[in-house]
């Protein structure tokens, strides 16, 4: 697989602190000609699954090749592993902690390695801090995948076993699906990780969270300003929204809540 030279950065590190423009001054000194480009770095403190959620959802709209780097890392500087993953044309670079699940647990074309910490000195590395990891292992090593000088089956080591995800998978009954919200965004919206695929055979699905049962829209301007939807959104999973106004504060839930939905009209 040709690297395409971009790399993705997506961590919980936040705005405050240079932590992020060191990771980046870490790669483009390794690669000049690196495009980089931040996915989300608001991800909630030691969180994995909302940073394999994004990462999931959000690959596939950049170049084949594109090297994605995802650092939620509570394991900081202890024995876990990090992951090298080869998959869908995409390179992908995480903690062993169950971010990258998401992906993983897609095995069609997937090849995984981890990391072997013998390669430093070959790639010409330092001895990386024990917290700082993504200045010191994750920035090199994605800047030289993305150049080309080096690819995960060079410096990883091959490996069928990885940490399991944090977050179940959907429950998918005859009629119903039951999932969780894993993320609420800036506007408030309970996005939940229930793919449109799950439901596709429902003739008249409804969304019941926190004990309220919503009606399935197609945009949030189908209701009125303040009412409560269900929708589908832009990356393919059921969102909980409020018109105009923020789901989450009125119905007083937050990630991890259940969300069910069921088919309205049974075959």
């Amino acid at each position: 697989m040709q690297p395409s030279g971009v790399i993705t950065i997506t961590t919980d590190f936040g705005h405050k602190g240079p932590f992020t423009a060191v990771m980046k001054g870490v790669i483009v000194g390794r690669f000049p000609e690196a495009k980089i480009i931040d996915l989300i770095h608001d991800i909630p403190a030691q969180w994995p699954p909302e940073a394999g959620f994004w990462v999931s959802r959000a690959y596939k709209y950049f170049p084949s090749g594109t090297v994605h780097v995802a650092i939620v890392d509570p394991g900081v500087g202890t024995e876990r592993d990090i992951l090298l993953v080869q998959h869908d044309r995409h390179y992908f670079l995480a903690p062993d902690n169950g971010l990258l699940s998401p992906i993983l647990d897609d095995a069609d074309d997937t090849h995984v390695f981890k990391l072997d910490l013998s390669c430093f000195r070959r790639l010409g590395l330092d001895e990386p801090s024990a917290t700082f990891h993504g200045r010191d292992i994750f920035a090199p090593i994605a800047a030289d995948i993305a150049s080309g000088r080096t690819n995960p089956v060079s410096v990883g080591i091959p490996t069928y076993e990885w940490i399991p995800g944090w977050v179940d998978d959907p429950d998918v009954s005859t009629g119903k699906v039951s999932g969780v919200i894993i993320t609420v965004d800036t506007f408030g919206n309970l996005i939940s990780n229930i793919d449109r695929k799950l439901i596709e055979g429902f003739r008249q699905p409804v969304v019941t969270v926190a004990g309220h049962e919503f009606p399935m829209k197609t945009t949030y301007g189908r209701v009125q300003p303040g009412e409560y939807l269900a929708l589908i959104n832009s990356f393919d999973v059921i969102e909980v929204a409020r018109a105009e106004g923020n789901a989450a504060e009125g119905l007083g839930l937050e990630r991890g809540a259940p969300i069910v939905i069921s088919d309205g009209i049974p075959t």
